[in-house]
């Protein structure tokens, strides 16, 4: 099997995430927050008031990544748990002031990383390769 990196998806989709990720950290940094943190956020900036179990389902990462998480955040200021009126087992996740306030400054740091980084394709371009991206994600979340 002869195998370039250069013409993996997963390698180049990985390669281009960490290079977003570097960029976007250097930008969010000083909002005290980390990139880590910021699917959450973008999450909770959406729907405030979810469980955990919700919060998986968005952002595709492990529950003890995600717990690990939402320790730090909470140990931050950044998030409050309350426990579940519906479900004595299950906590429900809200956004803290603090983190209320950074959302405009972050959304912005984002778009300006988005913008950079597609600079070099055109708008039609920029239109495809974002409809490619969802395709993709789509195709394997449902297996």
């Amino acid at each position: 099997m002869d195998f370039k990196k250069e013409n993996s998806a997963g390698y180049l989709v990985n390669h281009m995430a960490r290079l977003f990720a570097k960029e976007l950290q250097q930008r969010i940094m000083p909002l005290g927050i980390v990139v880590g943190q910021f699917p959450i956020l973008l999450e909770l900036w959406l729907r405030d008031g979810v469980s955990q179990k919700d919060l998986l389902k968005k952002i595709d990462v492990e529950q003890a990544t995600l717990a690990n998480t939402l320790n730090r955040m909470e140990r931050d200021g950044l998030i409050k748990r309350t426990k579940n009126p519906t479900d004595a087992r299950a906590q429900l996740i809200w956004l803290t002031d603090k983190a209320k306030a950074l959302r405009d400054r972050a959304y912005d740091a984002a778009q300006n990383v988005n913008a950079e980084a597609l600079r070099v394709l055109n708008e039609p371009e920029q239109a495809q390769f974002m409809e490619y991206m969802r395709k993709i994600i789509d195709g394997l979340r449902s297996g």
